[in-house]
């Protein structure tokens, strides 16, 4: 098979013709190359001796492009354009490949949906270094508007000002219950039901906990809790042995139907929450970093586990 005949030269011969048609000077184009007069007039002449045509008509006062000096000129422009854009594009993507991307989740995303995520994130980034920060909505926020944290993964309704959110969906709460307790008998829970019923939750400036009891309140019923912790999987290992039920969002249901829990949906009223991604007003994501969040976006936009019951 023959070669195609394509014309021998560099990005840098290419830029020189385009100064000189620029500057219509051959002095003010070698004072920008930052070469010699001479050399920019040998180098143009050798250009035109490999392309075949003469792209300027130069005179000792003037230097004028021709005609098949301008198409060659618009045809360079987009060669260097695209190749501008082809070595920013590689650049981004062997650094996507590399660094480090810390995120800061709510323990219900971070025990469940996030490990899945990453894992698939790895396959292609192995020398990505992950760092995930678990705890509660409030320490998310702060440390993503610390900048300890690239981007959270938390609630996004009522966010304080100098934070974005971008909607990944939204879950409902569910009734975590011992196996064996009288509520197993219903189908669905209401939070009438569970007056004078001793829980176990999470603490007061816990956000789940602040949808669970505002909800509460504006039903006009009042919750006992009679455990307190501070770990969603402390919560769950707490119903399971029978210490009481616990009122948790979907999330936190994901991958415990051995542990001896029994789940039943709430209702009147049903309690939901919006959870997403949240970002430090402008602040430009790093290269790795926008890959995770990619990764991220992709596995909610084809999963629907947080609109499905237990099983």
């Amino acid at each position: 098979m023959a070669l195609p005949e394509i014309p021998d030269l560099s990005t840098r011969q290419i830029q020189a013709v385009l100064a000189v048609a620029e500057y219509r000077s051959f002095i003010a184009a070698a004072a920008y190359m930052r070469i010699s007069q001479p050399a920019l007039t040998r180098t143009i002449q050798r250009i035109e001796d490999v392309l075949g045509i003469a792209l300027f008509n130069r005179t000792t006062r003037s230097v004028e492009v021709t005609q098949a000096g301008r198409e060659f000129i618009a045809m360079a422009e987009r060669i260097l354009n695209d190749l501008k854009l082809s070595s920013r594009s590689l650049r981004d993507l062997i650094d996507e490949k590399r660094g480090q991307v810390i995120l800061s989740s709510i323990m219900s995303i971070a025990n469940n949906r996030l490990p899945a995520i990453i894992a698939e994130y790895r396959l292609s980034r192995p020398a990505i270094e992950i760092y995930v920060r678990e705890g509660v909505h409030g320490q998310a926020l702060e440390e993503v508007r610390g900048g300890a944290a690239d981007f959270g993964l938390s609630y996004i309704d009522d966010l304080p000002p100098g934070l974005t959110a971008e909607p990944l969906g939204e879950e409902f709460f569910y009734l975590a219950l011992p196996e064996g307790h009288p509520l197993t008998a219903l189908q669905k829970v209401a939070l009438t039901d569970l007056v004078d019923v001793p829980l176990v939750g999470l603490p007061q400036n816990a956000q789940t906990r602040r949808i669970i009891d505002g909800t509460a309140a504006i039903q006009q019923i009042s919750l006992t809790y009679s455990v307190t912790v501070t770990q969603s999987p402390t919560m769950m290992k707490f119903v399971s042995q029978g210490v009481g039920p616990a009122i948790v969002p979907f999330g936190t249901t994901i991958g415990r139907r051995d542990e001896g829990i029994v789940y039943r949906p709430l209702h009147s009223p049903r309690i939901r929450r919006r959870f997403g991604i949240i970002m430090l007003e402008d602040r430009s994501p790093s290269p790795a970093a926008l890959g995770l969040l990619d990764a991220i976006r992709s596995f909610w936009l084809h999963d629907e586990r947080h609109h499905d019951e237990p099983v």
